[in-house]
């Protein structure tokens, strides 16, 4: 890939500034992925982080000068190929977060309904035991047990299903979350539930108007 920055019209990336040269920079990225930018003898020069240079390796954060005013933004250089493959591979965190948290959030709801419906019962196990040992006679024991005995697993019976009723509302929250953030870094269109290294094999955004490239090459 070669980019080229300059006042001339036929430059990939027209600027228009005087201290600028016709044919000022290219942008150049190896097989590697690595970028490169070059001066092409220009008239006053381009400076990476302050500093004049003929080429240098570059990354996105670097502070780029052309003719010592004009700052250039590498990653808006980077669109002018269509090329959004740095944003798409931001993706796949995105994507592992989500699957991971709609997991966890199955999981731990699904344990804490199973305890909740289950514990009552060990309660009244518990019970019967100590009454046991107390005393089969005592009326008031007997009036205990039987009171536990109906309302404590009502109350694990409500609590395991108030309980489960949080997992539609909590997958719904990161369900809409993920449509917000899973998206074609340049066009916003949500790319589904489909696994980024699916999406990836693809090379680039399907809907016609757009055709980000998400991978390099």
């Amino acid at each position: 890939m070669v980019i080229t920055i300059g006042k001339a019209a036929d430059n990939d990336v027209v600027v228009n500034d005087p201290y600028v040269s016709r044919y000022h920079a290219r942008l150049l990225r190896d097989e590697e992925g690595c970028l490169f930018l070059e001066d092409i003898a220009s008239t006053n020069g381009t400076f990476v982080n302050g500093s004049r240079i003929v080429k240098k390796k570059v990354s996105l954060t670097d502070t780029v000068l052309l003719g010592e005013k004009y700052k250039l933004e590498l990653s808006e250089v980077l669109k002018t190929g269509n090329d959004y493959s740095e944003e798409f591979a931001r993706l796949k965190d995105i994507y592992d977060k989500y699957v991971e948290q709609k997991v966890k959030i199955q999981s731990s709801n699904q344990f804490k309904t199973r305890l909740f419906q289950a514990l009552p019962f060990a309660f009244i196990g518990i019970l019967g035991v100590l009454i046991s040992a107390l005393g089969k006679g005592s009326a008031v024991l007997f009036g205990i047990s039987l009171f536990v005995t109906i309302c404590v697993p009502t109350v694990g019976i409500y609590l395991g299903a108030k309980q489960s009723a949080k997992i539609p509302r909590q997958l719904q929250d990161l369900s809409n979350r993920f449509k917000i953030d899973y998206v074609c870094p340049k066009c916003g269109t949500f790319l589904g539930e489909i696994p980024w290294e699916s999406l990836s094999n693809r090379k680039q955004c399907p809907v016609s108007s757009c055709k980000a490239k998400w991978v390099k090459g």
